[in-house]
């Protein structure tokens, strides 16, 4: 009797569609009731969660945190997520968010970029942005040993993690820029597979937090921004193989050593589409 043939460990498997907008709207609704519950009972006071924007506005980063929880409680509750993926997700959001509020609240304007964490380093000085990065790497390297038994590919993961969660957080400059970057992703959630049950929950908080962001009322700070971008890294680890990883890495790589030589809000500015899109959606008064 002919055996079938077996199913190719390339080919998505587990949950589908329906799975991957139950994500979604799980971290939806957990993220709006998060929100709604820090904003009118935030740790530690109002003042401590609030920020002056590039406009000289105040700002709530508390959509941060309320996105990150909204994010957790996605991930625990999406339908038949493989035990391994849940536990990578959780530890990718959480790690990033941990370090992400510590910086938000901690940090100092005095060293920015990488190259400034650096050289405040070499100094003897140690930034919250260099426990940022330290952090994102570790939560990056555990996430990617959860799903990847060898080193090498683990290591991969760990860095489309990391790099993915800082890459959000450098375009988390103008209301709404860092959402929509995130739900531009959207359609890689309804492909299916582990992959796209990861994706849809970080676009779930993402389309709940959106209203707010744009309106130059909320802000995600590096909590928000980091967690939602280290899933999205996340996912795109869990679809593609290697060449797929590499080239993410080098993409997240140059977007990163771009962003110390050149301001991604000027050249948005400079390009008429990229301009449009930024906009979108956003208020006169939220623009500039």
């Amino acid at each position: 009797m002919t055996q079938p043939p077996a199913q190719s460990l390339a080919r998505p498997l587990g949950p589908g569609r329906t799975a991957a907008v139950a994500t979604a709207a799980l971290g939806a609704v957990a993220t709006r009731a998060a929100y709604s519950y820090f904003t009118r009972h935030p740790p530690g006071g109002v003042h401590r969660w609030t920020r002056t924007n590039f406009a000289g506005h105040p700002v709530c980063l508390l959509a941060g945190p309320s996105g990150v929880a909204g994010a957790v409680a996605a991930t625990l509750l999406a339908p038949a997520l493989p035990r391994r993926e849940r536990a990578a997700a959780l530890v990718a959001v959480l790690g990033a968010g941990a370090v992400g509020v510590y910086d938000d609240l901690a940090g100092s304007p005095d060293a920015r970029g990488l190259s400034g964490h650096l050289r405040a380093l070499r100094h003897g000085t140690m930034t919250t942005g260099t426990v940022k990065v330290a952090g994102l790497a570790a939560s990056g390297l555990l996430a990617g040993r959860l799903v990847e038994p060898r080193t090498t590919d683990a290591m991969l993961c760990a860095a489309v993690v990391a790099g993915a969660a800082n890459v959000a957080n450098l375009l988390d400059l103008r209301p709404g820029r860092a959402l929509k970057v995130v739900l531009a992703h959207a359609p890689g959630a309804l492909v299916g597979g582990p992959s796209g049950v990861v994706l849809a929950a970080a676009c779930g908080p993402a389309a709940a937090l959106l209203p707010a962001d744009l309106a130059a009322r909320g802000m995600l700070g590096d909590a928000g921004a980091g967690a939602l971008g280290a899933l999205v890294g996340l996912a795109a680890t869990r679809r593609y193989g290697t060449a797929g990883r590499w080239a993410h890495v080098v993409g997240i790589t140059a977007l990163t050593l771009a962003s110390e030589q050149v301001s991604f809000t000027r050249v948005i500015a400079a390009v008429p589409p990229l301009r449009w899109l930024d906009e979108l959606g956003r208020p006169a008064a939220a623009r500039g």
